[in-house]
């Protein structure tokens, strides 16, 4: 388990008076509409298993009702599962007293949801700080860490005004401060800036990177919008009807959609902004091919290979993590990615 920051099993959230009952049973392989009109039963998750790497940003994605934002609190237990376990390293959530899980809560797991929150007769250092007061930190230690926080995520200088003074980015800014607080092992993100405008949603997108970069932590990331779940994710996690229908790097989401939904759901994207070199590259025909051409790393975007490749006369050779050669890529490889965008 510990090789994980975060590990889920058989996952279940049925809602309805005799939710228990039901697990285990045919009742359950029945459609939402089917099941609700049989017992009057929801199945909000359906036997979710996933694991979170350290470091990694986990996105979870789907449109309304998919059940991502019931999957969330469920890891957290601000709703209790059905059935079915999640570990946060080597410790077991779903076997924790009230007590406990409190605890974890304020120490080790920190969430940011699309409503700040945000105590407004507070000013800025009080909110970002609130965590830390609870945990029963001193004054000094808890203005000193909630500094750094301000600092970290650009609000120096607004310390000392009130949320009602702030911009809506802003206002989420001190929200992702108050989350880092407390030095979690994990952030989890419950659409966070889906009430943004589309520029200072960007923003927000191009912070978090930036954070992730700077203090490493573990990410939870749910949200309805692909374009942001194919920035921010390391890997996606997609949800229909409770189910997860692919979970993927998002070159694999794009470049082999699980099903026609998936497909449906990708078929705007840019390819070449997505797709890297692993996707495009013909296998060598000998261990000579290229020999002396210019060398990319197969996880290399296409997009940015491109002025690499159609710069040089002749194949690209492609390499991978380790350096070994694997592939070779040629101006053709590289506009029919790009031309078929277009078409």
């Amino acid at each position: 388990m510990a090789e994980s920051a975060l590990s889920v099993r058989n996952l279940w959230k049925v809602f309805g008076p005799d939710a228990e009952k039901l697990i285990g049973t045919p009742d359950l392989q029945l459609s939402r509409k089917d099941l609700l009109a049989k017992s009057g039963h929801v199945i909000g998750v359906k036997d979710v298993s996933f694991d979170v790497a350290p470091g990694e940003v986990f996105v979870v994605m789907g449109l309304s009702g998919s059940g991502k934002s019931t999957l969330v609190r469920l890891l957290t237990r601000l709703i209790e599962p059905t059935a079915g376990t999640v570990h946060l390293g080597d410790t077991e959530l779903t076997a924790m007293s009230e007590e406990q899980l409190r605890e974890v809560r304020r120490r080790q797991i920190s969430m940011v949801f699309q409503h700040f929150g945000l105590l407004p007769h507070r000013k800025v250092i009080d909110n970002v700080g609130f965590g830390l007061e609870i945990r029963g930190e001193d004054k000094t230690t808890r203005r000193a860490r909630a500094q750094n926080m301000v600092d970290l995520v650009g609000l120096s200088g607004y310390e000392q005004n009130f949320p009602d003074q702030l911009s809506g980015g802003m206002q989420q800014r001190v929200g992702l401060a108050r989350a880092l607080a407390s030095d979690p092992e994990i952030l989890m993100f419950d659409e966070p800036f889906s009430a943004l405008d589309p520029l200072i949603r960007r923003d927000m997108q191009n912070e978090v990177i930036r954070l992730h970069h700077e203090v490493g932590k573990t990410m939870v990331f749910i949200t309805h919008d692909l374009a942001e779940a194919l920035k921010l994710g390391d890997r996606i996690l997609i949800m229909r009807d409770g189910e997860i229908i692919q979970m993927g790097r998002p070159d694999e989401i794009i470049g082999a959609p699980a099903d026609d939904y998936v497909k449906d759901f990708v078929s705007d994207v840019p390819k070449s902004h997505v797709l890297t070199l692993r996707w495009v590259m013909r296998e060598p025909s000998s261990p000579d091919e290229g020999a002396g051409a210019p060398a990319l790393k197969d996880s290399t975007i296409v997009r940015d290979a491109a002025r690499a490749v159609l710069a040089h006369d002749g194949l690209v050779r492609v390499v991978d993590e380790h350096g070994a050669f694997v592939g070779v890529v040629d101006d053709e490889d590289i506009l029919r990615v790009v031309v078929a965008e277009d078409s």
